[in-house]
């Protein structure tokens, strides 16, 4: 595994993680081609709210009901298409595409980290960080 990988996953999962920290408990799965550690568990939680992946902006951060979600971690953009749309997009402070959406054939959120800017490649809402100020 290189460094840049490991910086990556580091700083979108291992924050508030409830299996510690990387790299002791990492593990991936390769058919997915996602870079994302996949024994990932999100330790924080808010009351009220539920759980929350500590380390991702309001809005992307929160678990809601399904509170089973995984971060997914990618190097490369891959495409959507209709079993898996995207809701949401934002560019963080960092320079990568975090997409929220849904797998609506099984109903399933899911958590889409790309490395980079991807955001015109991608058809659905863009959120900015004004957007962000004012959620709670």
């Amino acid at each position: 595994m290189t460094d840049k990988i490991k910086k990556f996953v580091t700083e979108y999962q291992c924050s508030g993680c409830g299996n510690g920290d990387f790299p002791d408990c990492y593990t991936s799965d390769d058919r997915s081609k996602s870079i994302s550690c996949t024994s990932h568990v999100p330790g924080t939680m808010i009351a009220g709210i539920g759980k929350i992946f500590i380390s991702l902006p309001v809005g992307f951060c929160q678990l809601g009901i399904y509170d089973d979600m995984k971060i997914h971690i990618f190097e490369e953009y891959k495409e959507y298409d209709k079993f898996n749309v995207p809701v949401w997009k934002y560019l963080d402070s960092n320079g990568n595409t975090i997409v929220r959406g849904l797998s609506p054939r099984i109903n399933q959120p899911f958590l889409h980290i790309f490395k980079g800017d991807h955001i015109s490649d991608i058809m659905c809402i863009e959120i900015t960080d004004a957007d962000i100020e004012f959620m709670d």
